[in-house]
């Protein structure tokens, strides 16, 4: 603390004491005592005045003033009658005045007095002062210190606060993006689980409808069968007996082949695992089959595929290689004769027949008979399955058709779709197969729809179901 702060502090106290104690004074020296003395001076001169009362002045000797002496003398007595009561009234004064003064003195020596016991009482009030000076001082020394330190810490606690708001911030904002995150990969599971089920649930009323589209088609390509047929029996029944034609010359059977044929099939058809690669399209349509026949298996590769299916299969051809080379791996077949050999099954005897690559060899008028044989020995919902190359490719006569010399002439896919209807054969599919661009690139460079409707696939399969 300062010198002028204590200087400061002492003088409020003086100032509380003085406001106390009006009379007294901040110490016994300053403390101003009355002077009595004018006021001795004063009583002196008075008493000297009443004293002079009836007397004469003194004058200097000689006979007449000393008459004069005696006759103001004379005067004076007879006049002391008079002034008695003056002269008892100002005695009375002096008196009184004696009397103050005396009091005034008592009051002096009570003033010095007081004086001394209020320099004692002051110093030890300004002791006490000074002590409490100091303490305050000390507190004050001790409060900045305080406050520094507070101070301190109060920014290392806020800063605290704020580190540890900013942290809480930071997790709430990291939780709240966790939760947020969860929410979205919740709803998107939830979205995903509901589309896909959706989906499903859409999937399975589509195959549903399919199903029953496909089953009232099949009844109604039944009944439509079963109306014609009908209509052609009346009409036999009514029609007049009609001389029969005379048969037709059979044509001389041909020539066996000179050369290889299975060499002929290996370089211009392709390998068997090609073959089989390609006839896997049809596993769909004879899978859970129970007695499926292949007319022409040749070296057996659709047989091969039935027998990797859990399908029963056999199969027949005229070439006794070709049956041989199937008897060896493990599969059914025998050397017959396709008419031959389907008009000795009992009908409705088969549930699947499959022929690649045999019908453009018949004789066109035979076809009918063929397909009309296939399809009395299937059972009901059975399938017939013929590939042949197609005519409407016309790649296929610059490059395949024409290299096989059994080769009698294409078949249309129309002209087979309208032999199976006649005989009892319906939902009648027709696929392309083996495009042309494949084994020719140079066809890339024309127009996709002009390459589609000319140069599409080399092959084409039919599928069709017994009604």
């Amino acid at each position: 603390m300062e010198t002028d702060e204590l200087t400061a502090i002492l003088q409020e106290v003086r100032d509380r004491v003085r406001a106390r104690h009006p009379d007294a004074s901040a110490s016994a020296a300053a403390l101003p005592l009355p002077d009595l003395m004018a006021l001795v001076h004063a009583r002196d001169a008075a008493e000297a005045k009443v004293a002079a009362i009836g007397t004469v002045n003194p004058r200097r000797g000689g006979p007449l003033n000393w008459l004069v002496q005696q006759s103001k003398k004379m005067v004076a007595r007879a006049l002391d009658w008079h002034v008695r009561e003056q002269v008892e009234f100002n005695r009375n004064v002096m008196a009184c005045v004696q009397a103050s003064l005396d009091a005034l003195e008592e009051t002096r020596r009570a003033l010095a007095a007081m004086d001394r016991q209020w320099g004692t009482i002051l110093a030890s009030l300004e002791a006490e002062v000074r002590g409490e000076v100091q303490e305050l001082k000390d507190v004050r020394s001790h409060w900045i210190d305080w406050r520094h330190e507070w101070e301190h810490k109060l920014v290392v606690n806020e800063t605290k606060l704020l580190r540890g708001l900013a942290e809480l911030n930071a997790a709430f904002q990291h939780r709240a993006g966790l939760s947020e995150s969860a929410l979205r990969e919740q709803m998107g599971l939830l979205h995903a689980n509901f589309t896909a089920a959706l989906e499903h649930s859409g999937m399975d009323i589509q195959k549903r409808l399919w199903a029953d589209l496909e089953r009232i088609r099949l009844e109604y390509e039944r009944l439509i069968h079963a109306e014609l047929r009908v209509i052609r029996q009346r009409a036999a029944v009514s029609a007049p007996a009609a001389i029969a034609p005379a048969a037709a010359p059979q044509a001389p059977a041909a020539a066996p082949l000179e050369f290889d044929y299975g060499r002929f099939a290996e370089r211009f058809r392709g390998s068997e695992e090609y073959v089989r690669d390609g006839q896997r399209f049809y596993l769909p349509y004879f899978a859970g089959r129970r007695d499926v026949l292949d007319i022409g298996c040749g070296r057996g590769e659709f047989l091969d595929l039935m027998r990797e299916a859990d399908v029963a299969a056999r199969g027949i051809d005229l070439s006794q290689e070709s049956v041989d080379l199937c008897r060896h791996k493990g599969l059914q077949a025998e050397t017959a004769d396709l008419f031959t050999y389907l008009a000795e099954l009992p009908e409705e005897s088969l549930d699947g027949v499959f022929s690649a690559q045999v019908v453009e060899h018949l004789p066109p008028d035979r076809l009918p008979e063929m397909i009309k044989l296939a399809a009395s020995r299937l059972q009901r919902d059975g399938v017939l399955a013929i590939e042949t190359p197609n005519p409407e490719c016309l790649a296929i006569f610059a490059t395949h058709f024409y290299l096989d010399p059994t080769h009698t002439r294409p078949v249309p896919h129309a002209l087979l779709a309208f032999y199976m209807e006649e005989y009892g054969l319906g939902l009648i599919e027709v696929h392309k197969r083996s495009p042309a661009v494949e084994s020719m690139p140079a066809l890339a460079g024309l127009p996709e729809e002009f390459r589609e409707a000319f140069f599409g696939g080399l092959d084409y399969a039919i599928v069709g179901r017994k009604l």
